[in-house]
């Protein structure tokens, strides 16, 4: 419809300028900065008044005060030095548009939509809700085209954001999985879990050795599906996206399939990736510098090997080459951490062949 209105008044504005002014310009339309400025603009006037010797905004008002209505366009404005601004009649547009949406042609082709995609360790804040709004209006205006949509949240409920919410409870709560899943049940769950996980960002800051060793320890327990650590992990997960749906439930955003990370290691299609990544040279092991041990992805296309380089005294020649590798492998995206635990990067490339099969890896420039 926007197409429709903007060629309707592009014509007329040709029309308008050639009867006038015995002119032939090819008219452009932008859209302004801002919707207050109106759904189109165009500097015409601006090139019309190289022609005529005008001031530009002089030509703009004559134009604005003489066009003819155009269906569709509620009014032109003049703005700034010579700019018309069109104003659609926006009862008009969406009425239009509801009757090219039952009108739409059904195609074949299916569209998946992934959007919200919140970590399950907090209650939804106004940043979350505008991204699902978006996701949401995306996803109704490709129904509206008569695509076949389906929509995905993507849950992460392995990842960082809830072990450290795992790691408040058992650890410096000293609450037991029993008790976490009595209150789940509160109303405010998630809310508390929002306090808990600020309160274990405050606890690690002071002891960044520990955080290191409990985040390590508690991912693990939770991506192999063991012990206090996944049980809780999956209380929380399960219990705050409950809180997600039924927020956006009430702003009308409804889901096809949620798809949590946890099935992506516990139906182990992260180790047939992780081979693939392997094999094809897409991923090196890193055996110095920061990432040593890890699984990395290198930003740059050559093959990059890990060389062992030892530091003999500060200021050595070692060591200036070991921070010169670092800076240069800062960009490079870890895949598989030195303690064996998986990356969202790494579980997200799992997500995306599963849904892409190996089209994904050749659009990656991978062949496998």
């Amino acid at each position: 419809m926007y197409l429709t209105l903007s060629n309707r008044l592009r014509e007329a504005l040709t029309a308008h300028i050639r009867e006038k002014y015995g002119v032939e310009l090819p008219v452009v339309l932008e859209r302004p900065p801002k919707i207050e400025m109106g759904e189109a603009a165009s500097p015409v006037c601006f090139e019309l008044a190289k022609r005529l010797k005008r001031a530009p905004r002089q030509i703009a008002q004559e134009i604005a005060n003489g066009l003819a209505p155009v269906a569709g366009i509620a009014r032109v404005e003049v703005a700034g030095g010579g700019y018309l601004n069109a104003y659609f009649d926006r009862g008009a547009f969406w009425a239009a548009a509801l009757v090219q949406k039952d009108s739409a042609v059904h195609k074949p082709e299916k569209i998946i939509v992934e959007h919200t995609s919140i970590n399950p360790n907090k209650a939804a804040h106004i940043g979350h809700v505008r991204n699902a709004v978006l996701g949401d209006t995306m996803a109704r205006t490709l129904r509206g085209a008569g695509y076949n949509v389906q929509v995905q949240n993507y849950i992460d409920n392995t990842g960082v954001q809830v072990a450290d919410v795992v790691i408040a409870f058992l650890v410096m709560e000293k609450r037991t999985p029993v008790s976490v899943k009595m209150m789940a049940m509160e109303p405010r769950f998630d809310y508390l879990c929002w306090d808990l996980y600020a309160a274990a960002t405050a606890f690690f800051a002071e002891d960044k050795v520990r955080a290191a060793a409990l985040r390590g320890a508690t991912l693990r327990a939770i991506e192999e599906g063991r012990g206090e650590e996944a049980e809780v992990a999956e209380v929380v997960a399960d219990s705050i996206v409950g809180f997600h749906l039924r927020t956006m439930a009430r702003l009308g955003i409804h889901y096809e399939l949620l798809a949590r990370e946890s099935e992506i290691l516990h139906l182990h299609f992260w180790d047939a990736a992780f081979a693939k990544l392997k094999e094809s040279g897409a991923i090196y092991l890193a055996t110095s510098g920061k990432m040593a041990g890890c699984w990395v992805m290198p930003w740059k296309d050559e093959e990059k090997e890990g060389v062992n380089t030892e530091v003999t005294e500060a200021g050595s020649t070692e060591d200036t080459e070991k921070k010169e590798e670092d800076e240069e492998n800062s960009q490079d995206k870890i895949i598989v951490r030195s303690n064996g635990t998986v990356t969202y990067v790494g579980k997200d490339y799992q997500f995306q062949e599963r849904s892409w099969g190996a089209g994904f890896w050749s659009a990656c420039g991978y062949r496998l």
